[in-house]
């Protein structure tokens, strides 16, 4: 029995699966769905559906929004009446007109007409009369409406004190007193709105507006066979499904929806588990695989529950994108695509739009999928989101066009909200990091970090030991080109090239690359003991692993870089010496078979580019053979046994290091001396 068939006898696995089953079961909306499927625009594909019951004619969201506004008109601002404002202000009157000395036919005209003026009120100097000719006054706990043009303002007072002064004096003299009274500030607005009961009344006049407008009565038409669906027709239709959904839904047994339901949801977790057994055969061996999938789905639910139980724009708010960001982080493009499709299933499944929704998303995890690789840094990580978000607005003006036939209805709620999912993503996003740690995965951002040459331990390597540093650079590049080329984690593979012979660090003169010229350090030593040294820096590799906190999946190139494979320069010594060749355990390396393509391509490459420092003839044909000697030792020794990998990859593998090598090593033009 094959390992892949072998972990899925693990009952844990299935514990994983009844658990996220049983979470989402309980959340899950238990309604009856509504049997037909229609679409503005399209005929009618069922027979002639007649009314089986009186239902209300629900209105719009264009017919509710015009009521709205038009309610939102009528609504009158309120002011509430301060009369200790006006009381104030007359004691600063009249304490003002006794320091002026003014004779008793003035202060009584004066005292007349202001009284008169906060009787009536003196409101604020704001633009309303056009808009509002009336407003609403609160006055000894009770509101009045009061005509805009019976109260004053700051034009207004001046002009009626002119008029009321007009027969005492001059009309220099009046407008002398008015100029000084509004210097004093001593006429000052008695009316002061209420922000609060004006929203108060414009909510209650909103609450005001009924949902619907009529009643489609039993018996009654609702649409003939083949009758293209019109937005009349289609109004009747989404209130019918409402009151279907509502109230006939639940009139049954409740269990079959228990049923109905529960067998969905199965059907969504065997695919996720048939998507995950197909994808690698050691997907199920750990468990974290599992645990984390199944936790995104059951997040993926969640979120399409919560979003319909808020508005019709909130699905858009959504950033499903991030759950495809999540899986391509930690898997290869192509399985992160196909678990994205089916963890967001419950968009198809449970809104009414489902299919508009899931073709918008699944475009956008799509993007964000491809778009990856290339912005998933810094600010590129917005410009990532960016094109997911474009995907999302493509997505819904395309099915506007295809339902309505013109872009008239757009809704820019919709787009707004569309525009908010994008920055949902990028603050989404950092959580990745958190999933590393609780599931011990490793994400391609770490990756990168790991693969920056100014990092602190590589660093060291290339200054106590520059000639392998220069040869992991090699390596890197030779395995990074193959993975391109078959498929397979570039960030990972060249992490693995770059620290796989790290810990030549501890002892870097006992390796050829690293000596000096007047140095020779096996020179006095036995074959078995050079060995020795040679095959311990896989050891000192693993223990400066430990030190500096590698990954574990960078350290499994450590172990694996030379899997089983016998040190063959001092080997072959020993054996011309008169040593015994069945003696091949000490000069062996005791590292594991690499298993990932990753672990087989950086084992290759560095077996092909050590080997390739020892031609003489740099010629395509000279390279050609040395590839296919080195790797075909690797393939007759059984290194390669364990491994994930066929032999048209390796074919592949070869033709793409012959070519990096050519290029490499290409002949270089002399340049001539001048004479």
């Amino acid at each position: 029995m094959s390992s892949r068939f072998r972990s899925i006898r693990n009952p844990k696995v299935y514990v994983a699966f009844v658990i996220a089953f049983l979470l989402v079961l309980f959340f899950y909306p238990m309604k009856l769905r509504f049997k037909y499927e229609y679409q503005r625009g399209r005929p009618w594909m069922y027979e002639t559906l007649i009314s089986p019951i009186d239902f209300p004619i629900l209105k719009t969201e264009a017919e509710l929004l015009d009521e709205v506004n038009e309610a939102a008109q009528h609504v009158l601002p309120v002011f509430r009446y301060d009369q200790g404002i006006a009381r104030d202000q007359m004691k600063n009157l009249n304490r003002w007109m006794d320091s002026t000395r003014l004779d008793a036919s003035w202060i009584n005209a004066i005292n007349q007409a202001v009284g008169h003026i906060y009787d009536r009120g003196v409101i604020p100097s704001l633009d309303l009369e056009m808009d509002y000719p009336t407003i609403v006054v609160l006055r000894d706990r009770s509101f009045t409406e009061v005509p805009y043009a019976e109260v004053y303002n700051e034009k207004t007072v001046p002009m009626f004190l002119r008029f009321a002064l007009a027969d005492l004096h001059s009309t220099d003299q009046v407008d002398s007193l008015i100029s000084e009274l509004s210097s004093q500030r001593l006429i000052q607005s008695n009316l002061i709105y209420d922000q609060k009961r004006t929203d108060q009344l414009h909510k209650e006049a909103v609450n005001y507006i009924s949902p619907t407008k009529g009643i489609c009565y039993i018996g009654q038409l609702i649409v003939t066979e083949g009758e293209t669906v019109t937005p009349q027709i289609e109004q009747l239709l989404d209130s019918y499904k409402a009151e279907y959904e509502q109230s006939i839904g639940y009139s049954g047994e409740r269990w079959v929806l228990w049923v109905g339901h529960s067998a969905i949801l199965l059907i969504i977790l065997f695919l996720l588990f048939i998507a995950m057994f197909y994808a690698e055969k050691d997907m199920f061996q750990n468990r974290n695989n599992v645990h984390f999938i199944l936790l995104l789905f059951v997040l993926s639910f969640l979120a399409t529950i919560f979003a319909l139980e808020r508005t019709i724009y909130t699905p858009y708010l959504i950033p499903y994108t991030v759950f495809a960001l999540y899986l391509v982080s930690f898997y290869p493009a192509g399985f992160a695509f196909r678990i994205y499709s089916i963890l967001i299933l419950p968009l198809l499944i449970l809104p009414a739009q489902g299919l508009e929704l899931y073709v918008a998303n699944l475009l956008s995890g799509a993007i964000g999928i491809l778009c990856f690789r290339h912005f998933n840094g810094g600010w590129l990580q917005f410009l990532n989101a960016t094109f997911a978000v474009l995907g999302l607005i493509v997505s819904y003006l395309s099915f506007r066009l295809i339902m309505e036939g013109s872009l008239d209805t757009v809704s820019y709620e919709i787009i707004l909200f569309s525009v908010l999912n994008g920055f949902l993503i990028v603050a989404a996003y950092p959580v990745v990091y958190l999933f590393e740690k609780i599931f011990g995965f490793i994400s391609d951002a770490t990756l990168k970090e790991l693969t920056n040459t100014n990092s602190k331990l590589l660093l060291e390597l290339s200054r106590k030991a520059p000639g392998t540093f220069q040869h992991c650079l090699q390596v890197a590049n030779l395995s990074e080109a193959a993975v391109r080329q078959i498929g397979g984690n570039v960030f990972l593979v060249r992490a693995g090239a770059l620290y796989h012979d790290i810990g030549k660090i501890n002892n870097p003169q006992c390796f050829i690359e690293n000596q000096a010229s007047n140095i020779q350090y096996h020179a006095n030593l036995t074959p078995m003991e050079s060995a020795k040294q040679i095959i311990r820096h896989v050891d000192d590799g693993m223990e400066i692993a430990r030190k500096y906190k590698l990954p574990k999946e960078v350290t499994m190139f450590i172990q694996t870089h030379h899997a089983k494979t016998l040190t063959a320069y001092f080997y072959n010594t020993y054996c011309n010496q008169g040593g015994d060749p069945e003696n091949k355990a000490a000069f062996m390396y005791h590292g594991e078979l690499p298993k990932t393509r990753e672990q087989v391509i950086v084992l290759m490459a560095d077996a092909v580019e050590a080997a390739s420092r020892s031609l003489k003839d740099y010629s395509l044909e000279s390279i050609s053979q040395l590839v296919e000697k080195i790797i075909g030792e690797r393939l007759s020794d059984t290194q390669l046994l364990d491994a994930n990998i066929s032999i048209r990859d390796i074919n592949t593998v070869k033709a793409i290091f012959i070519q990096q090598l050519s290029q490499i090593y290409h002949a270089r033009i002399s340049y001539p001396e001048r004479k």
